[in-house]
């Protein structure tokens, strides 16, 4: 039996797509003016009016970035960084939040609130005594100084124990009783029906530790040791500002979070939706 659509339903739909068309076109309007700006000159930029078309600056500024300040080698401390920092901390957020969702034990509730309680607390009160702890330890401008101090992320730990609040405890004890220990059970029955909450996690993971500043420009002193943030960072000076590079620094270090969105769009929206709706 066909459907016909009304008229207002489809004036309704053809509204909302032209109001999301051109929301997508506004939010494009940044990344388009970084890549136009990033094949031009810094001098060129300042031109009345701007220039709206590519220019033929790119190879120059490229060069110019890695001159200045290593591009591509930043970007490999950066990816270094990121992909450790995702790895551990998702494991240790999946381990915690199913240790919350499923064991019980005295003092549960306490933690649990302790741990939503660290996520009132700025970081910047967070940064002085920790940089006293690395001072102590002598991590300063090394990369363990930038990544442990973090690892326990309260989001995580808490999207984890709600996905899995409601796995059944009759497979875990029917892993139990067939000899599965603790850890083959958490590894190889209860990890994989997360998998989307797992793969929301790594991902915005990724994505905060690709753009943390204020943390690693704390503790790396040494150029060569660099974050992409902290070195686009460096173009800035006081007398001097090499916009036409910051652009497509920017940029060039945008693209690869874009891309893992792009790939991991769908695990990521059905994991944070997953983890919002159960409990």
């Amino acid at each position: 039996m066909n459907h016909k659509t009304s008229p207002v339903t489809a004036l309704r739909r053809t509204a909302a797509y032209v109001v999301l068309v051109a929301g997508a076109l506004v939010s494009l309007i940044p990344f388009y003016w970084m890549a136009v700006a990033g094949t031009h000159t810094s001098d060129e930029l300042f031109h009345s009016p701007p220039p709206f078309l590519p220019g033929g600056a790119l190879l120059h500024n490229l060069m110019g970035l890695q001159r200045s300040i290593g591009f591509g080698r930043v970007l490999l401390n950066s990816l270094g960084i990121a992909l450790v920092y995702t790895v551990l901390s998702s494991l240790l957020s999946a381990m915690c939040g199913y240790g919350l969702a499923k064991y019980r034990f005295r003092g549960r509730g306490l933690l649990l609130g302790v741990v939503l309680a660290t996520m009132m607390i700025p970081l910047q009160v967070l940064l002085v005594p920790l940089f006293q702890m690395m001072s102590s330890l002598g991590w300063i401008d090394t990369y363990q100084a930038v990544v442990l101090p973090f690892l326990a992320n309260s989001f995580g730990i808490l999207l984890m124990r709600q996905s899995f609040l409601d796995f059944p405890d009759e497979i875990l004890e029917s892993a139990r009783i067939d000899g599965a220990g603790e850890l083959r059970t958490f590894y190889l029955v209860v990890i994989p029906t997360a998998r989307p909450q797992l793969a929301a996690l790594m991902v915005y993971t990724f994505m905060a530790q690709w753009n943390s500043f204020i943390w690693p420009l704390l503790m790396l002193n040494t150029q060569d040791k660099y974050t992409v943030p902290v070195a686009l960072n460096t173009l800035t000076g006081l007398t001097h500002v090499d916009y036409a590079g910051l652009m497509l620094g920017s940029l060039l270090a945008t693209l690869p979070l874009l891309a893992l969105f792009l790939v991991f769009q769908r695990q990521f929206v059905a994991g944070l939706l997953g983890g919002a709706l159960k409990g």
